[in-house]
């Protein structure tokens, strides 16, 4: 009680406080850092940071030489990777990185951005902002019915061929994105749809859903909150999942 606070008003002798109450994003946080440094203020979470830096730095920099590929072949490496994926990546893509509704199945091979190393490391560093424009202006409820029969027999689904007769002619304003085989384009992140794994559903009504409200999708950049050196390693870790002989 003499040294931290818990008196009443009295600061204690070393002038301890606890973290900032009123932090609202990274940059806050960093500030308040900084402040509390040139007011020589302790500040746990920082020496916390501090510690763990000087403790696994090194590892992290050995990891940083060898590629992703490599990597995904050092168990080492992945135990590390799967505790870093657990703590950031698992509430949205979940523990077994199978995903959910709107969140991509890491495991499968199938990749919206592409998935060689410098891509999925593209997509950590950078993260992705995914935009399927909505249709449910320009298209009628009968022709946005065709339409979702037409994409469901890409992928060799059974559907009623007169409506996917008439879904094809107006396929061709998505084509632009999906291409006219509807085989996507990574570059665009634009899905393909002959391969039967569906972001938001695969059913007709979900295929409606989508075609008629779009859909808006957003993966957060990490490269400001982990650094590189840990983003190298989730890297191998997501790279290993869909390359696992």
């Amino acid at each position: 009680l003499a040294l931290y606070p818990g008196l009443g008003n009295f600061n204690g002798l070393l002038d301890w406080k606890s973290s900032n109450q009123d932090v609202r994003s990274l940059e806050e946080s960093r500030q308040a850092m900084e402040e509390a440094h040139e007011k020589g203020m302790i500040v746990e979470y920082d020496r916390s940071i501090r510690a763990a830096e000087e403790k696994y730095g090194p590892i992290f920099e050995a990891f940083a030489e060898q590629s992703v590929k490599e990597l995904a072949k050092n168990e080492d490496a992945l135990d590390v990777g799967q505790r870093l994926f657990l703590q950031n990546c698992a509430q949205c893509h979940g523990s077994n990185a199978m995903g959910g509704q709107g969140f991509p199945n890491l495991t499968d091979d199938d990749w919206l951005y592409g998935g060689e190393p410098s891509d999925i490391k593209t997509s950590l560093l950078e993260g992705r902002r995914g935009n399927m424009a909505p249709f449910g202006e320009q298209f009628s409820d009968k022709e946005i019915n065709e339409l979702a029969n037409y994409v469901a027999s890409l992928s060799g689904r059974d559907r009623d061929p007169d409506l996917v007769e008439a879904g094809k002619a107006n396929f061709a304003v998505c084509s632009a994105c999906h291409g006219q085989d509807g085989k996507g384009n990574q570059q665009l992140g634009a899905p393909n749809l002959t391969d039967n794994v569906w972001l938001y559903g695969g059913s007709i009504n979900k295929i409606e859903e989508t075609i008629r409200y779009g859909r808006s999708g957003v993966m957060p950049a990490w490269k400001n909150i982990l650094g590189e050196d840990k983003i190298h390693v989730i890297s191998a870790y997501v790279y290993s999942l869909s390359n696992d002989e």
